[in-house]
């Protein structure tokens, strides 16, 4: 199968208040990307994924998605938000929840189909969670419910997958767990992850992007020490651990 080009970014600048948050953005994301993403919080991180969403618009520059503008291309993006602020109480089974992410396909108004219900299950299976579908999803743990959203994102058949810390609410010890589900995912759909875990992004990803108002990128995972500091504004050092290099920041 040939790499086809999903999102392509050309000279994007967003401003909040005529501050610019987003600053001459370059960027093209193709079907077999893994991507990560890393800078200082503030840096545009966030909004870097809505421009490409089309959640918001950019002040300067273009954006398409599948060759569309992007709010007619978002049908082809699964998406995972930093937080998933929801009633913990509320009766609603995993089923369910994943069930919503077939909302651009029925409308709100429709009835789910035979054909939702077994995007739903297979979105469940891909994400080995199949087993608690008929469980209250406020009684799962971060990590469960992670997995959760990710298949919700999944049962639309996304071609690429936008993901805003997606580790922040799991336990350290099911973090690993969770890159590894994202790297079999990535055999199936390009992979864009913000994260601030610097290196289990070096270990997992595919292609390395450092954004802080500006995108320092060059389509690999070798970003050099200078990067990082452009990127961070402080002095970063590297070392070793086992066989994998680890980038730290100094104190500053």
């Amino acid at each position: 199968m040939g790499t086809e080009e999903l999102v392509r970014l050309e000279d994007v600048w967003v401003h909040y208040d005529s501050v610019p948050v987003l600053e001459g953005i370059n960027l093209t994301i193709k079907s077999n990307d893994f991507l990560g993403i890393i800078g200082p919080n503030g840096g545009g991180k966030t909004t870097l994924l809505k421009v490409i969403l089309g959640l918001i618009k950019p002040s300067r520059g273009k954006v398409t998605v599948m060759g569309q503008p992007p709010e007619k291309g978002r049908r082809f993006i699964g998406y995972i938000s930093q937080f998933n602020l929801f009633d913990r109480d509320f009766p609603i089974s995993v089923f369910d929840v994943v069930l919503m992410g077939r909302y651009s396909q029925t409308g709100l108004l429709r009835r789910y189909t035979e054909e939702d219900k077994m995007a739903a299950t297979e979105a469940l299976k891909a994400v080995e969670m199949l087993d608690y579908k008929d469980r209250q999803i406020g009684r799962l743990s971060g990590g469960e419910q992670q997995r959760v959203f990710i298949a919700r994102a999944l049962a639309t058949n996304p071609k690429l997958l936008l993901l805003d810390e997606p580790t922040a609410s799991i336990d350290p010890d099911m973090q690993a767990e969770f890159y590894e589900l994202l790297d079999r995912l990535k055999e199936k759909m390009a992979i864009v992850l913000v994260s601030h875990d610097i290196s289990a992004v070096s270990i997992y990803v595919s292609e390395i992007a450092c954004l802080n108002h500006q995108l320092f990128y060059h389509g690999s995972k070798e970003v050099s020490a200078e990067e990082l500091e452009k990127s961070y504004h402080c002095p970063i050092q590297l070392i070793a651990h086992g066989t994998v290099p680890h980038r730290v920041l100094k104190e500053h």
